[in-house]
């Protein structure tokens, strides 16, 4: 596979200012502007918010914020990952948009919504995952809590053989607090062992309205489980890491374990 395949994710680990949807798009607006060329530009779960349950604050998909994101993913030549509060059909979602410098939405809303912090009485579940195909790569883009649902990460499809797969880079982006750090960065390594695949996990840093404190730990592992980051902990973070997709199809056809995984499929 020729090195033109490889992929160049940027991603912006910073703080956010609560509820202030203007004062965010500001902020990120000098970060964007500081990045290298790059394929993917990828932003913090509810990146114009923080992670509130302040429905007030929703937009429509026509509204500013997805037209800001197009507009970047226009001016950079990139697809701008990010999530947003938003209303849609009468209910409220934490919806993922996938913003395409060609101008097309992609759109995946969070699965497995964080009844601890009542999300689950706010917005309402998504119900299917997404893969977007991009310059030749399958990409699996999730929310925070969905990390900790393997299933739902499985890199297997129903009716597929046992050693196909289905993406090549999952996407985790989060509002995930510093008091459970361990598990976040852990679990980012067990899903790309398990899925082998590439994973990049985007975390904000600071202290949001509720007194919560994040510590970011965003990085990006190799299928190989090795980190290839250098993302400081608490620390404004803007770094573009080149995914090697060679590497990735040696791994595979080296230590091909999806054949030996369970059988068995989804119901709902």
């Amino acid at each position: 596979m020729s090195p033109a395949k490889n992929l160049r994710v940027s991603f912006i680990q910073s703080s956010l200012h609560w509820e202030r949807p203007d004062l965010n798009k500001s902020s990120f607006d000098e970060h964007i502007a500081r990045l290298p060329a790059t394929n993917i530009i990828v932003l913090p779960e509810m990146f114009t918010t923080g992670f509130t349950m302040n429905t007030a604050l929703a937009e429509e998909m026509s509204g500013p914020s997805v037209a800001w994101m197009q507009d970047h993913a226009s001016k950079k030549q990139s697809v701008v990952v990010g999530s947003l509060i938003i209303k849609d059909g009468g209910s409220f979602f934490n919806r993922l948009i996938w913003a395409d410098p060609s101008g097309s939405i992609n759109t995946y809303d969070k699965r497995h919504l964080f009844s601890f912090a009542d999300e689950d009485a706010h917005f309402s579940e998504g119900t299917e995952r997404r893969i977007v195909q991009y310059k030749g790569w399958r990409i699996c883009p999730l929310i925070c809590y969905d990390l900790r649902f393997p299933v739902w990460s499985r890199n297997h499809a129903t009716n597929a053989g046992l050693d196909e797969t289905v993406f090549d880079l999952l996407i985790y982006i989060a509002n995930w607090p510093k008091a459970r750090r361990q598990p976040w960065m852990n679990l980012l390594e067990a899903r790309a062992h398990e899925n082998q695949v590439y994973v990049v996990g985007v975390n904000r840093i600071g202290i949001d309205g509720k007194d919560i404190e994040y510590s970011g730990d965003s990085r990006v592992i190799s299928p190989r489980g090795l980190r290839l980051d250098d993302c400081a902990e608490s620390k404004l973070s803007i770094e573009t890491i080149e995914l090697d997709w060679n590497n990735l199809e040696r791994f595979r056809e080296k230590f091909p374990v999806g054949r030996d995984r369970d059988r068995f499929d989804l119901v709902d």
